[in-house]
């Protein structure tokens, strides 16, 4: 297999784990919310393409060829702040619909955050699947186990952030100890920070939080009558 550079990028919903551990009939309405919410971040990004969906994560890519560094962390950026925008905007449909569940009503506590690296990758096609194999594959993955104190950032490895003058004074350095890897240097940004002149996000309507009750309650319907097998997050359409 031929390996070619890319640009790598890991949207991963924070606080998924305690989300998801409800009674039946929320654990139901949580996951289909959440494949909901993480269907709008990836529309969101139009010019990377969905690898894998990830439990709580969605794994995007595209092949950086001789994108220029400034150019490559100008992305990644504008990016995460329109996927960030995307998650809480959909979040708040979900979370003021009219259902009461918990699945719903405390899906206000979700978050997002970003790893972003650049590095050499190979493909692999298994089963009709398009899979990223290689060391830059795994260290990306691992990144999202760190020592960040904010709770909504992006994180850069320094392979992708090195050789930018773009954005570095606004980053903060850490050097997490990584499996496998030992201490990788890497820089991190509150993704709050990388939109400031945003519009506040509008209020529900009333329509759409009526579309997304209905939707929450017919998309869940089949598993609490045990016709249908939960799924990774992310397949619910």
């Amino acid at each position: 297999m031929s390996s070619v550079r890319a640009l790598m990028l890991i949207a991963d919903i924070g606080g998924y784990t305690e989300y998801m551990s409800t009674h039946r009939m929320s654990l139901a309405h949580a996951q289909v919310n959440t494949g909901r919410l993480l269907e709008r971040v990836i529309d969101a990004a139009p010019g990377l393409e969905l690898i894998e969906i990830e439990g709580d994560a969605a794994f995007l890519y595209r092949e950086a060829g001789s994108t220029a560094p400034d150019l490559l962390v100008r992305e990644v950026t504008d990016l995460a702040a329109a996927m960030h925008r995307a998650f809480h905007l959909e979040r708040e449909y979900v979370a003021r619909n009219l259902c009461p569940c918990s699945g719903c009503k405390q899906a206000a506590n979700l978050t997002l955050k970003f790893v972003a690296h650049v590095g050499d990758v190979a493909t692999q096609t298994i089963r009709q699947r398009r899979k990223l194999v290689g060391i830059d594959v795994i260290l990306v993955h691992r990144l999202l186990k760190n020592t960040v104190p904010v709770r909504e950032y992006v994180l850069l490895t320094d392979d992708l952030l090195h050789d930018s003058s773009s954005l570095r004074d606004s980053t903060r350095e850490i050097s997490p100890d990584v499996e496998g890897f030992g201490p990788v240097r890497a820089h991190y940004v509150d993704v709050m920070s990388l939109d400031p002149a945003a519009a506040p996000l509008p209020g529900p309507t009333w329509r759409g939080r009526l579309a997304r009750t209905a939707y929450a309650a017919g998309a869940g319907l089949p598993y609490m009558l045990g016709r249908r097998r939960r799924h990774p997050v992310g397949a619910a359409k």
